[in-house]
């Protein structure tokens, strides 16, 4: 016998082997027609599963959020057998469920096109329609071998030969079509319902691996209801509006081009854009009692070996040979670095916490396939910084970061959307005391700044917790930037250490945080967050003066010369034009205010300015718009300072301490 124990917290016992469509049954018969999976002790499991073990249980509705990732893996299954329908020949590979979707990689001779998305996807309607039910087998290893072999579907037989002999080999049967699959599914097809579509054409590598073969992906959305799908649409319309890539090249600020795959070619609007927030982190961090150091770009590989990236990291390094028959090895991060600048000299518990940060550039190998815009590169920078505290001050310290990272997400108009603390994984350094300690410190940190917590089993890394912070954009979409890392295991492989207040050796306990993470990619998120339209201090071009007849250019000028004297960023149009096309293509490049002078203007010393997005405009004086334009350009920490506010964060025991 086993005992289930229900939502309500009700207990029932059952015959081992019972399934969860007999168990709905029993219940009301019409909990059995609604219901599509089960869940066990957390695991989702098909509705057919004979259950072997008591525990939590559930019954599960197509209504359920938890539902809707088999719903997607079932679509993925879905389009694959109506691939294989209308394109005979074609091997199917994997096919998982992702965020908001599905894909399925395909080998095929010929190549799929944008244009054959219509036609699969009335076969997928129809498969729909067919009502097929799907049931689950498991095979002898050596029969499915054979099996897929025989049916040339050689990437099925590789996945197989691939497996631990242990593993349990499970296919799964669609009306007549099937697939090799860990499941759970959904009793038929009918349960996927019509909200989904097909989005996009790509190639992937099979396995990741470029050195194999190239298939193609085609990638679909699926939702519960159509409700959900058009909603989704409309928010992917929205994203490739605001696509950083296509705004970036309306502002001129970067572009990109093969001979520099992954790295960015900053203009000068871009620059002085990436200048401007570079900067802005610089203030709020010397602020909080951090010293700015640089470590250098290329070090050697032995440096490497000691630090323990070379073992875990060296296939993402750019490593060159030189004639002396070194091996040198370009920075991937800048924390061995760190912690060499805090061994040069004797260090005392009174020095500590040392905060150390650094915005040289870092160089990653991506493969060509994978780097995207600015939220995937090979060069990027990053605000990074790491703390030198002790076991005492870690909770301190990681209350002031958390402070600073809230104070900067909010100056920069994106909103904290949710923690996830990565947990310690199978394989790990330190004892299981050592990472309770750690992950309860990093924990109680994020909750004294009244933040709910998500456990993230087995995600941390192999050296300690990490503390992630995941903002949310104007149009709903989740990013995770900031981190926060407890780290014991560097200081001890480069023997870090400081004089403790015993007289004694001590190693020093290693924060790892970044607020922004790599410049490049916040900068990706921010433009397409406010559209790239940017608020007037971080903006690359503050102000447009633009004349409509040339009577105007002298006085122009003079505007243009105050508003640069005030610390303005100004950009000057004297084209011989009309303002209405001005105006347009100076909101096109999302300038946040223009300052239209005609002759009239000109002759009373005035300025008519116009903000983005506004239809009206505001007459003042040269001196009042000066004045006015001037205050509110001011980036945020400077305007807490003039106005005469401490913009400081953190605990008053972990200011004391820096």
């Amino acid at each position: 016998m086993i005992e289930l124990v229900f939502p309500d917290g009700s207990k029932r016992p059952f015959e081992a082997g019972v399934t969860g469509r007999q168990v709905a049954a029993g219940i009301a018969k019409s909990l059995e027609k609604k219901a599509v999976l089960v869940k066990l002790d957390g695991q989702l499991l098909d509705l057919e599963r004979p259950l072997h073990a008591s525990g939590a249980f559930q019954i599960l509705t197509r209504e359920d959020p938890e539902v809707l990732e088999t719903i997607r893996h079932d679509a993925a299954h879905v389009l694959a057998e109506a691939v294989q329908e209308l394109f005979p020949g074609t091997q199917v590979t994997i096919g998982p469920s992702i965020e908001d979707g599905f894909y399925y990689d395909f080998a095929r001779d010929e190549p799929f096109s944008l244009d054959d998305f219509e036609k699969i996807e009335a076969k997928m309607r129809e498969i729909v329609e067919r009502d097929e039910p799907i049931r689950r087998e498991v095979w002898d290893r050596n029969q499915a071998l054979e099996h897929f072999r025989g049916i040339g579907e050689a990437y099925k037989a590789e996945i197989i030969e691939d497996l631990p002999e242990s593993e349990e080999i499970s296919v799964y049967w669609q009306g007549a079509w099937k697939d090799l699959c860990l499941g759970p599914h959904l009793p038929s097809t009918r349960h996927v319902g019509k909200a989904f579509k097909l989005t996009k054409l790509a190639g992937a590598y099979w396995r990741g691996d470029h050195r194999n073969a190239q298939l193609q992906r085609i990638y679909g959305t699926a939702w519960a209801t159509e409700a959900d799908l058009e909603a989704y649409i409309q928010r992917i319309e929205e994203a490739e509006k605001r696509d950083h890539r296509k705004l970036g090249a309306a502002m001129d600020l970067f572009h990109m081009q093969e001979e520099g795959r992954g790295m960015i070619f900053w203009h000068p609007k871009g620059w002085t854009l990436y200048r401007t927030l570079q900067n802005y982190v610089r203030r709020v961090t010397e602020a909080q009692g951090y010293a700015e150091v640089q470590t250098p770009q290329i070090l050697d590989r032995s440096f490497w070996e000691k630090s323990g990236h070379w073992d875990k990291f060296h296939a993402s390094m750019f490593v060159c040979e030189t004639e002396e028959g070194e091996t040198l090895a370009v920075k991937p991060m800048n924390c061995p670095g760190h912690v060499q600048i805090f061994r040069h000299g004797q260090r005392s518990y009174r020095d500590l916490p040392l905060r150390f940060s650094e915005f040289e550039g870092l160089h990653r190998y991506e493969s060509s396939g994978s780097v995207m815009g600015l939220l995937r590169v090979r060069r990027m920078q990053q605000d990074d910084a790491h703390i030198f505290c002790t076991e005492d001050q870690v909770e301190a310290e990681s209350i002031a970061f958390i402070e600073l990272l809230q104070r900067v997400y909010q100056d920069l108009g994106v909103e904290l959307h949710s923690v996830k603390l990565a947990l310690r994984p199978e394989l790990r350094f330190g004892t299981d005391e050592g990472w309770d300690a750690a992950e309860t410190k990093l924990a109680n940190a994020a909750r004294a700044c009244g933040m709910d917590v998500e456990m993230l089993p087995d995600e941390g890394a192999f050296y300690g917790p990490k503390l992630e912070f995941h903002l949310r954009d104007a149009i709903g979409r989740t990013w995770q930037c900031g981190t926060l890392q407890l780290d014991y295991v560097l200081p001890e492989r480069l023997d870090a250490s400081y004089i403790g207040e015993d007289g004694q050796k001590h190693r020093p306990v290693m924060l790892h945080r970044a607020i922004l993470g790599s410049l490049e990619r916040f900068l990706g998120v921010l433009i397409e967050h406010h559209a790239g339209a940017f608020p007037l201090w971080l903006a690359p071009t503050q102000v447009v003066v633009a004349t409509i007849t040339s009577d105007a250019d002298d006085f122009a000028r003079k505007a243009v010369a105050k508003l640069r004297a005030a610390g303005l960023r100004v950009e000057t149009d004297l084209r011989n034009e009309k303002i209405n096309y001005k105006i347009r293509e100076h909101s096109l490049a999302k300038a946040p205010v223009i300052a239209v002078i005609g002759r009239r203007e000109a002759e009373e010393g005035k300025v008519a300015l116009r903000r983005l997005g506004s239809q009206g405009q505001e007459i003042l004086t040269l001196e009042e718009a000066v004045s006015v334009l001037a205050s509110e350009a001011l980036p945020p920490d400077v305007a807490r300072e003039a106005r005469g506010e401490a913009d400081t964060w953190g605990s008053a025991e972990a200011m004391e301490a820096g």
